[in-house]
């Protein structure tokens, strides 16, 4: 996992709907408060030393956060990097 900052994804142009762990973020902006990229940024560091189960439990238990909604943003994270 390289430090590479993972950017939040721009709305489809075409007006439909995220696919994939994206199809979560409306919904964790509005649970949670904070942007996405805030989300990004914080597990994006995290990844760097820590395995992606580890890094979902931290945003459950640290962060209040849903599993599904914590899984999505590791998810997407991972996969930016692979």
């Amino acid at each position: 996992m390289t430090g590479d900052r993972v950017l939040a994804p721009e709305p489809p142009a075409d007006g439909s709907k995220p696919k994939g762990p994206a199809s979560y973020f409306p919904s964790i902006e509005k649970t949670y408060g904070r942007p996405i990229q805030e989300w990004l940024d914080l597990v994006n560091e995290r990844l760097e030393h820590e395995p992606h189960m580890q890094v979902v439990t931290w945003l459950k238990s640290e962060r209040g956060m849903g599993h599904g909604h914590a899984n999505a943003i590791v998810a997407y994270v991972k996969a930016a990097h692979a």
